[in-house]
């Protein structure tokens, strides 16, 4: 069994270990709620959900809180969950409140999607009238991807009672249907929007050429836009001078990032290493994954680290871009059991994001190595050397010369 590599694949049956679902992704201690009793109320929705099983006829959900909520972004707000530290208990207690209130759909664009949509389009949750076949039912479960949802029900009807505001710009986006949603991803990044509210919209059919307009579920839709921001930042970065050399250390919910910089071209390649006894990684052994690319990117999909390694590449992305300097990069990532809860893949973003303010130059790629080998021993008990000889980017980094060193 290696928990590791599976991550619960849910349309992998059986699973690595031989079970229907997956023990760690499916259940957590901590899952408290204060349950619905009836199939009519007034909710505030901050979300939408699109699934993945069926596809392509999928299940769509509009995600709910059970009562009117003022202020209902922050159940759905993982930038502020993470620039505040917000503990893993109090994001499970946002979660587990929220109703995924569903129903089935077509991927492509039909009338039963028009309420969904404007739900996700607007900027601030609109109050909603919602009325269920059932009162909803409650079972925790979580995501390496997606953030944790609490409940579920059938959706007979759901009916806005205040006109959903959606900003100028968003809409100007929405309305355009020949630009493509590579373009209004970047277009509405750089003027703002975070990464949540575009696979938010974009998971729902409202970017792209009309004709290809379609649901995209949430998992998809997630590190769809990481690498679809990452790319375009990428292209804008091979033409900035290289940094110095540099490590950045951070953590967030027990995720522990070391990310070194190289003053080298463009490559990026990531370590992700569950230490023993934890949540997923029961053995008494290291488990290590990893992916990378060099600088003309890479050919298919992360299938080691999955969406995590194009969330951190975003946000590395996003900080050369304000720096102004492109790099060979080598992080780090320390998977302890203080992280006892999956959150979703926001957490690999915002734990980067985090590890990024705090900045140590040095004079050269050795003394880089040196200190962060001694800075893991310290924190970890743990030789780092091991990973600096698997690693395909820093064999790299020291063996390959440039034409300017001739």
């Amino acid at each position: 069994m290696d928990c590791t590599q599976c991550h619960g694949k849910h349309y992998q049956q059986p699973l690595v270990c031989g079970k229907d679902n997956c023990p760690i992704y499916s259940n957590t201690k901590l899952f408290k709620s204060q349950k619905l009793e009836k199939q009519e109320f007034l909710g505030t929705p901050p979300t939408v959900f699109v699934g993945r099983f069926n596809y392509p006829k999928i299940n769509v959900g509009i995600v709910t809180t059970p009562e009117h909520t003022l202020n209902a972004e922050i159940y759905d707000d993982p930038r502020t969950w993470g620039k505040n530290k917000l503990p893993i208990e109090q994001i499970v207690d946002f979660r587990s409140a929220l109703i995924n209130s569903r129903f089935q759909s077509e991927v492509k664009f039909n009338n039963t999607l028009e309420t969904t949509q404007l739900i996700a389009l607007t900027e601030k949750p609109v109050d909603t009238e919602f009325s269920l076949f059932k009162k909803p039912h409650y079972s925790l479960k979580s995501s390496q991807i997606e953030s944790p949802l609490g409940a579920s029900a059938q959706l007979k009807q759901a009916k806005l009672t205040e006109n959903p505001k959606i900003h100028q710009k968003v809409d100007y986006i929405y309305s355009d249907t020949d630009l493509k949603s590579s373009q209004g991803l970047n277009i509405l990044y750089n003027k703002g929007f975070d990464e949540n509210f575009l696979s938010r919209i974009l998971s729902v059919g409202t970017l792209g050429v009309k004709k290809d307009r379609k649901l995209v579920p949430t998992r998809w839709s997630i590190t769809a836009v990481d690498d679809t921001l990452g790319k375009e930042r990428i292209k804008h970065l091979k033409q900035y001078p290289e940094a110095n050399p540099t490590l950045f250390t951070g953590s967030l919910h027990g995720n522990y990032y070391f990310i070194l910089l190289f003053p080298k071209k463009w490559s990026y390649e990531l370590f992700e290493t569950y230490l023993p006894n934890t949540l997923m990684n029961p053995k008494a052994q290291l488990q290590t994954t990893t992916d990378h690319e060099f600088y003309d990117g890479r050919k298919g999909y992360a299938q080691n680290c999955v969406g995590g390694y194009y969330s951190c590449r975003l946000a590395i992305t996003d900080k050369l871009s304000e720096l102004h300097r492109q790099a060979s990069i080598l992080v780090l990532r320390f998977i302890t059991d203080e992280y006892h809860t999956h959150l979703g893949v926001w957490v690999v973003r915002e734990a980067t994001r985090i590890a990024l303010n705090n900045k140590l130059e040095f004079s050269s790629t050795e003394e880089l190595l040196k200190h962060t080998k001694k800075l893991i021993k310290e924190k970890f008990n743990i030789n780092i050397e091991q990973f600096y000889k698997k690693s395909k980017l820093l064999d790299f980094v020291t063996k390959q010369r440039s034409l300017f060193e001739f």
